[in-house]
């Protein structure tokens, strides 16, 4: 099969989420004039390494609209425990709803930016926001510089994140999920000399 996306496919749903896949999923926690949000983005990554950056994309709702306005926004990392919690911040609520009280997820306060986290998140970037890009279409991206980060004690295993003991939640296409159950460690080979 071969399609021009801008003429369509004869699929009965898009095939690029699930062929772009597995996607980290950006739980993003922001805090502004209407009040607190949290809302998933499976379009979320890291972007930069030095220093740390990351980003997300989608239409201009709440999320986009606080972070904008506040100048931050926290991105928590999901785990296979907060899946159903997840997915019901995914809810097209009124704005101003405060998705941690709607969909019973705990909150904390971040430390160096005013925003809300998610409790019991095994990692929580807290970033400063660093552009607003407007994309084709009528989605946007913000990309943000991660100022501080939180990461479970119980998480950590000999000074390492271990991602099987949290099992991150991954978006393939569709409805479909998937979780980190199984890691392989493959070292980048020397330099040729």
């Amino acid at each position: 099969m071969f399609y021009r996306p801008a003429e369509g496919h004869s699929l009965p749903h898009s095939p690029f989420p699930a062929i772009v896949a597995p996607r980290p999923i950006g739980w993003i926690s922001t805090r502004a004039s209407t009040g607190d949000n949290l809302a998933p983005y499976s379009f979320f990554n890291a972007v930069g390494y030095t220093p740390p950056q990351v980003m997300f994309a989608g239409d201009y709702r709440d999320s986009m609209a606080n972070a904008v306005e506040s100048g931050v926004f926290a991105v928590n990392i999901v785990a296979e425990a907060a899946l159903e919690a997840m997915n019901a911040t995914s809810a097209r609520y009124p704005r101003g709803t405060d998705e941690f009280v709607a969909a019973g997820v705990a909150k904390a306060d971040c430390v160096v930016i005013d925003c809300p986290r998610v409790a019991d998140a095994p990692a929580t970037l807290e970033c400063r926001v660093v552009k607003l890009v407007e994309l084709l279409g009528p989605e946007r991206m913000v990309i943000g510089e991660v100022v501080g980060v939180h990461i479970r004690d119980d998480v950590l295993r000999d000074g390492r994140l271990d991602p099987t003991r949290y099992r991150p939640a991954a978006r393939l296409g569709y409805h479909d999920y998937t979780f980190v159950r199984e890691v392989l460690e493959l070292r980048r080979p020397k330099d040729p000399a």
